[in-house]
């Protein structure tokens, strides 16, 4: 019974592996999302005081980064549901060792919603990413030469 159980754990490290990664994207977006927010408070209190011939600009930074915390909430909540399939997963690994279940359908099923999840999470990262550095040139390539 022994290498039978050293066989499951040792199915159920790679997707602990799985775990660790995905937990970093989320840190990722989780820093991106709160320099958003604190960039959104800055610019909120410079539109509550300046002259309304600037606050266009503003306005349009606001909109920009709206759009990209949408977009970073997306892919921190398709990242955590990836998560919680891989946990699902190495739960139905060993509840199907234990209790003699053939499970090889459900574990592959669990890691493709897995792996639906992830990549769309990790688009929406990349999409962000895009969107920052637009705008990023865009202000840039507006900034008055000196």
């Amino acid at each position: 019974m022994t290498p039978d159980i050293s066989h499951v754990i040792q199915l159920a490290v790679a997707p602990v592996f799985l775990l660790a990664g995905i937990g970093a994207f989320v840190n990722a977006f989780a820093v991106r999302l709160g320099r958003i927010f604190d960039r959104s408070r800055v610019l909120e209190t410079r539109l509550d005081t300046c002259e309304p011939d600037r606050q266009a600009p503003i306005k349009a930074e606001l909109a920009t980064l709206r759009r990209r915390s949408r977009i970073a909430y997306t892919g921190i909540a398709l990242d955590i549901i990836a998560a919680l399939f891989v946990c699902l997963l190495i739960v139905v690994a060993f509840a199907g060792y234990f209790f003699g279940f053939e499970i090889r359908g459900l574990i592959a099923g669990l890691f493709i919603v897995a792996m639906c999840a992830l990549i769309g999470g990790l688009i929406a990262f990349l999409r962000e990413i895009f969107i920052a550095v637009r705008y990023l040139s865009i202000v840039v390539e507006q900034a008055p030469k000196t």
